[in-house]
């Protein structure tokens, strides 16, 4: 695969098949995340690799805490403002999201339905966690954690595996930590979810939008 063909092909799942992804495969993706970028060399990411009955029990948590109402508390607080040109991005996938699943504004149940799938991490049999040293620089942590996500989700594209970066998936860490080795001196990042896509699903094929260059490039000379 062309790498130009993976950056633009490479879009978020929202539905996976049930198919296990091969151990061999995952470790071939993690193996092309090691070369991945970083501030100095520093290299302060973790990945943590959930699958199985592990995985299976902390989606059926995550349901269950989101159906009980519990409200959000990841490590990394979640942004309560955007800019307005960001906020009309955000508003506008919301409404991409519902309207190609047929899923009218008013109705409330469905909507619900799907963020019970959003928090079930859309069926996906692989969650991989990333977290950094509570004592490093976050917001050189931060951009690194990205350079190795965007890396994983590429690699696991370049292998025909979908791929979903997904906050919800970290939202109750405390839960998190009860299935995973996370050291108390590790603040927890990210997570992705992992699988072969379910093709047929409308939320794995609806048009994206991207910005103009002109939008975000600016040229000095």
């Amino acid at each position: 695969m062309e790498l130009k063909d993976a950056i633009t092909g490479r879009r978020s799942i929202r539905k996976f098949k049930p198919d296990a992804i091969e151990k061999k495969v995952l470790t071939e993706i993690l193996e092309d995340c090691r070369w991945t970028p970083s501030w100095g060399n520093t290299q302060p990411w973790e990945l943590f690799v959930l699958t199985g009955p592990a995985l299976e029990s902390y989606r059926k948590a995550s349901k269950e805490k989101m159906e009980s109402g519990e409200i959000f508390s990841p490590e990394v607080p979640m942004p309560e403002e955007w800019p307005e040109h960001m906020k009309k991005r955000y508003a506008g996938l919301g409404r991409v999201v519902l309207t190609a699943q047929g899923i009218a504004r008013e109705d409330k149940a469905a909507r619900v339905q799907f963020y019970k799938e959003m928090h079930a991490f859309f069926g996906a049999p692989c969650l991989v966690i990333a977290a950094v040293p509570k004592d490093t620089r976050l917001e050189y942590a931060m951009l690194d954690i990205g350079l190795i996500l965007q890396t994983l989700c590429l690699a696991a594209y370049d292998r025909g595996i979908g791929s979903c970066i997904m906050a919800v998936s970290v939202g109750y860490p405390d839960l998190l930590r009860k299935v995973l080795p996370v050291p108390a001196d590790r603040r927890i990042i990210m997570g992705v979810a992992l699988g072969y896509p379910d093709t047929d699903f409308p939320l794995n094929r609806f048009p994206r939008e991207r910005a103009k260059l002109e939008d975000f490039v600016t040229w000095v000379s």
